[in-house]
């Protein structure tokens, strides 16, 4: 295998579908990772004897691992170049996850996961650049396509979970296999990245970019996306158990189908959007989270609330891959800087959004919660509306 660093982009189609399917394999890489750790969040919580305090609060040490090294994750790749970062950080991610299954304590454990959650956004960062890169190569919408991977590991990551609970895996034998996989992704993939162009540093002088309006607004629409995935992610079980009064045996049928939707939407979303284009497919996405949302707490039926977190579903599959796009293709600020800008404000909708529902929950009701949520797609609505970038 030869590296892709210094070739003419004009490359073959196999050749392409080569970078294409490497880049999507560090997709699933990463989301593999993730969804591996979430699976034994159970059995972790009773090895340790963790209250729902205690999980929480180490819960919270993820996210805090990711926002805090954002400037360093951008740096990062704009100095070196995504396709040398990420499969240092892809292998660091790995490594990282296998030594959670051997924290002793509450402490180390807190210590681990925020390792875990800046490796994380390293590889989060540099794997949105090289998407970016890689659609650029393609000429054609693919993004959505490599967040489609990322949910489809999510799945794998919850079978394979299950899997080696009812096989009576412990944690380190789930967590080695896992790493075996992602070392082996890792070393077949590397050498198929796209390299960015050289910079030239014919002056000392270091260059700082600073976030314009644009990117502020592509952040807020991002943040209304992440901030409806949040709250569903955390919800949706919730809401089918207070709200609907679902069977106990249904009760998480809302959450899989809005995770199904989702990850359907990723991997259709790309035809959509070349033939609608993005302006329009995020306009109807917005829509479509409003429709959604609505109609789960005007008619809280079961039947009619898993159509519905169908509906948001779609909504949101879109969105995300669609901002991280246009962000990279920004004319002024290189791709891995701007996208963690943008990856910073639409995190924080990720975090924000289930905290959000349960105060609002806590003040009036959890219909009325997802009452308010509903006008995320509103907004988003008319702020795309407004945003010429996303006609180009």
């Amino acid at each position: 295998m030869t590296s892709l660093e210094g070739m003419d982009l004009h490359i073959s189609n196999p050749m392409k579908k080569r970078i294409r399917l490497a880049v999507s394999l560090f997709y699933f890489g990463q989301g593999l990772g993730f969804a591996s750790w979430a699976s034994r969040i159970p059995s972790i919580k009773t090895a340790l004897g963790l209250s729902e305090a205690q999980l929480g609060t180490l819960l919270l040490m993820i996210p805090i691992g990711q926002l805090v090294t954002m400037p360093l994750s951008a740096a990062l790749v704009n100095k070196y170049g995504s396709q040398k970062i990420l499969p240092i950080t892809a292998a660091i991610y790995a490594i990282v996850l296998f030594l959670i299954a051997f924290a002793p304590n509450i402490w180390i454990l807190g210590a681990i996961l925020f390792l875990f959650g800046v490796s994380g956004n390293m590889c989060n960062i540099s794997v949105n650049t090289q998407g970016v890169l890689a659609e650029q190569l393609y000429g054609k919408p693919i993004m959505s396509s490599f967040h489609g991977a990322w949910s489809l590991a999510g799945f794998t990551g919850a079978l394979l979970g299950l899997l080696s609970m009812n096989f009576q895996i412990g944690t380190v034998g789930h967590f080695a296999g896992v790493l075996v996989l992602l070392l082996v992704n890792i070393v077949l993939n590397r050498n198929f990245l796209v390299a960015e162009e050289s910079k030239e540093k014919s002056t000392k002088k270091k260059e700082k970019f600073k976030p314009d309006w644009l990117i502020v607004q592509l952040g807020i629409i991002g943040f209304f996306s992440m901030a409806t995935e949040g709250a569903m992610f955390d919800w949706t079980g919730v809401y089918f158990s207070d709200v609907v009064q679902a069977p106990e045996k249904w009760i998480t049928l809302g959450y899989a189908s809005f995770m199904v939707m989702m990850a359907a939407g990723r991997f259709i979303g790309d035809g959509v959007i070349a033939k609608l284009g993005r302006q329009r497919t995020l306009q109807i996405s917005g829509c479509m989270m409003f429709v959604g949302m609505l109609t789960s707490v005007l008619f809280p039926n079961l039947w009619i609330c898993t159509l519905a977190f169908m509906i948001v579903g779609l909504g949101v599959a879109c969105n995300v891959p669609t901002v991280y796009s246009v962000t990279g293709s920004h004319k002024t600020i290189p791709a891995g800087v701007a996208l963690a800008m943008v990856s910073s404000i639409s995190f924080l909708g990720f975090l924000v959004g289930p905290v959000l529902i349960g105060y609002i929950a806590e003040l009036s009701s959890l219909r009325y919660s997802f009452a308010v949520f509903s006008l995320f797609g509103v907004l988003m609505f008319f702020m795309v509306s407004r945003l010429k970038i996303f006609n180009q």
